[in-house]
């Protein structure tokens, strides 16, 4: 794999990262890769208002990876205050995952969160039927805390799902 270069996303890059997330997350384009959720939910992962309210926010941030000029890849970072950010959105474009532009972003996206909000330690929420994800997770050292969190089925910019979905939180100490 070609090292991808990392950068924060400027309102000019909507359009193309709202494009990444949907074909990473949801439809029949997701299930290129391993790790979507079009067998759980369907409509929209996000939309190009919320992107730009994330891009608005000074407490987060969305790095972008690109390989040769071209979006590969994206994560959130966000200040969760007293020492704790949360990654979020993590995407790799369907057609370059598990080569290894994942476990760059969660990097990536931990060293920003040093960095930028002085965190010590990173959480995260992952959908509890998500198993195969969890496990990689753990692999990057995110450790199940117990905590559990109500999946938001009444957001359809979230997605939608006619199934009981909870997310289980994970966290890693920086």
């Amino acid at each position: 794999m070609i090292a991808p270069t990392f950068r924060p996303a400027t309102s000019s890059d909507v359009a193309a990262l709202h494009r990444l997330i949907e074909s990473a997350y949801r439809g029949d384009s997701a299930k290129a890769g391993w790790t979507h959720e079009a067998d759980l939910l369907g409509g929209q992962r996000t939309d190009e208002a919320e992107l730009l309210d994330i891009l608005a926010d000074a407490g987060r941030v969305i790095l972008l990876a690109e390989v040769d000029g071209a979006l590969t890849g994206c994560v959130q970072v966000a200040d969760q205050g007293d020492g704790l950010a949360y990654l979020g959105l993590l995407t790799v474009d369907p057609t370059r995952q598990a080569g290894g532009l994942g476990r760059l972003l969660i990097e990536a996206a931990e060293a920003e969160a040093r960095s930028r909000f002085a965190a010590t330690r990173m959480e995260m929420t992952v959908i509890r039927q998500r198993s195969e994800l969890i496990a990689w997770y753990e692999r990057r050292g995110y450790a199940l805390t117990g905590e559990t969190r109500p999946f938001p089925l009444d957001e359809t910019t979230f997605g939608l799902s006619d199934r009981d979905l909870t997310f289980v939180v994970m966290e890693k100490a920086l």
